[in-house]
């Protein structure tokens, strides 16, 4: 199957099923952490499908790649936050279980993109 556009990679797909949640999530913050934690988990949850499909344009592999580098590791930062957000009590058990398991699915099939494109 040959993939058109970025919108059919099932990593982005999650990713931006991720990436809701968290706009949804984050909603829910305290109003003074408005530049603070909610500003970065959603820049970080943003930038994980933003980077697939920036990676999926470019003309060479080393250039996606490193676009596909650069969406882990803000998936992993945003596992942190979420992580944070569940320690100071702005996230319940589930919510953050529930996160979690969205965000280590993408980066299964993140990790799976990558290698099939190498």
């Amino acid at each position: 199957m040959i993939i058109k556009t970025f919108k059919e990679i099932l990593a982005w797909q999650k990713a931006h099923e991720l990436a809701l949640d968290v706009y949804k999530i984050t909603a829910e913050f305290p109003k003074y952490e408005i530049f603070g934690l909610v500003s970065q988990m959603r820049r970080g949850a943003v930038s994980v499908p933003s980077n697939i499909a920036e990676g999926f344009k470019r003309k060479h592999l080393k250039d996606s790649l490193s676009f596909y580098n650069i969406a882990e590791a803000s998936l992993e930062e945003l596992k942190y936050q979420m992580l944070l957000a569940k320690d100071i009590g702005y996230t319940d058990d589930k919510t953050y279980d529930n996160t979690l398991l969205k965000a280590e699915e993408t980066g299964r099939l993140l990790c799976g993109w990558i290698k099939s494109q190498k």
